[in-house]
């Protein structure tokens, strides 16, 4: 039997094309598991299945605090308007108009740390007491607290951290 010259080429083509995909794929999954936190006290080997799962629940949880984030920007840009332009109603402002400003709460936990960020009308100033507490309640040692004023809001700003 005569083997034809171009087949065993082409078996080859294919072969080191699958070679090199294959190095190319397994470089993605360690370059994807090394840019997803671990846990520390995590030494086991983990599944390339669960570990795309991992990193695919950690890319949500990114996607929810970005999408905190920018909530946070436009809150902040909000007040920043109403100190450049106190007498222009805007959105936030016109809230009060016939109704109580209903209180906003943004908390952000970053490794030991804890933000919290509460916006809201004068009426409400147990509520800051009331978060105080619930900080304390949940193990955290308030650092740091102030406050802001800008025309019928209150911005407080908490920073607290892990008591151990």
């Amino acid at each position: 039997m005569e083997t034809n010259p171009s087949s065993s080429s082409c078996r080859v083509d294919r072969r080191t094309i699958e070679k090199n995909r294959r190095i190319h794929m397994k470089a993605l999954y360690s370059k994807l598991h090394s840019l997803v936190p671990h846990e520390a006290n995590s030494r086991d080997v983990i599944s390339q299945p669960d570990q795309l799962q991992k990193a695919a629940n950690y890319i949500k949880k990114l996607q929810i605090k970005l999408q905190k984030m920018k909530e946070e920007k436009d809150n902040l840009m909000r007040l920043k308007e109403l100190e450049i332009n106190p007498g222009k109603k805007s959105k936030a402002s016109s809230l009060k108009d016939g109704k109580q400003r209903k209180p906003q709460i943004d908390v952000r936990e970053i490794g030991s740390s804890l933000e919290a960020i509460l916006i809201t009308g004068v009426d409400f100033r147990f509520l800051f007491s009331e978060t105080i507490r619930v900080i304390h309640e949940e193990g955290f040692d308030v650092v740091s607290a102030s406050f802001s004023m800008v025309n019928d809001m209150v911005v407080h700003t908490i920073h607290a951290q892990t008591c151990y």
